[in-house]
């Protein structure tokens, strides 16, 4: 009978435990996205340094009527260099598309810094990226193309004349159907609020696997958690580069 009561009062203390060590597991994971994204934050600015521009957002997209052997090569591809990735920003074949076979051995390399602790790992055909850039959004006007990472068009610091610290580069995309790091269509327009329920799951949005809301990269290199309940107008303003908002910082 002794026996037994220690074990359910075992039973109980580990029960009582268990929601404790997870939330500090996963307090942990958040820091190391966190981190992740301000190591993206320094490798943008270094980048602009060298170019005096960010990196284009998506080299020959295939759009509609596009010719199907565009390269598509991403904004994340073309920043290697700038995180420590030299080796393999000189493995990867920039003249061929990111799908080409030649590309297909560098393409699969995982990479840590572009993989949220907390995202479950997908078995993809190339290396996973949980993070997506800001192309623009829905939801203060209808110019879709107001954010930062564009087709074929460079972005320079001096024409985000919203403010570095108040206009948004990169946020989480967990689960996004294009995130790929060397894939172009991880760049993205938001059409609503984070971690929208009602997002259509075969479109990139920003969505995260963290409780509350998720990370969200600023072109000054501040990065910060912004709230699920955060309002579609002040997201919205915070992707635009040159929306002429006013966003307070108790907002976000």
């Amino acid at each position: 009978v002794e026996l037994l009561v220690v074990i359910s009062i075992i039973g109980i203390l580990v029960s009582l435990l268990l929601p404790a060590v997870q939330s500090v597991r996963e307090a942990s994971r958040k820091a190391s996205c966190k981190n992740n994204l301000r190591q993206i934050g320094i490798g943008l600015h270094h980048f602009h340094d060298v170019h005096q521009h960010l990196p284009v957002g998506c080299i020959e997209w295939r759009g509609p009527g596009a010719p199907p052997n565009n390269r598509q090569l991403a904004w994340s591809a073309y920043l290697l260099p700038y995180l420590e990735q030299q080796n393999l920003y000189e493995a990867v074949d920039f003249g061929r598309p990111f799908d080409a076979t030649e590309n297909a051995t560098a393409a699969a390399v995982r990479i840590s810094v572009y993989q949220c602790p907390t995202a479950p790992k997908r078995d993809l055909v190339r290396g996973q990226i949980d993070y997506g850039g800001l192309y623009g959004e829905r939801m203060v006007d209808r110019v879709v193309d107001d954010g930062i990472f564009l087709y074929d068009e460079e972005i320079a610091f001096d024409e985000i004349r919203d403010g570095l610290s108040q206009t948004m580069a990169v946020a989480e995309d967990v689960g996004g159907p294009d995130s790929e790091w060397i894939n172009g269509r991880n760049v993205f327009v938001q059409s609503g609020e984070i971690n929208d329920p009602n997002a259509w799951v075969g479109d990139n949005e920003i969505r995260s696997k963290h409780t509350g809301g998720a990370m969200a990269l600023f072109t000054d290199g501040h990065v910060s958690f912004l709230t699920d309940q955060l309002d579609e107008t002040v997201l919205g303003g915070l992707i635009t580069r040159d929306g002429r908002e006013v966003v307070s910082g108790v907002s976000f």
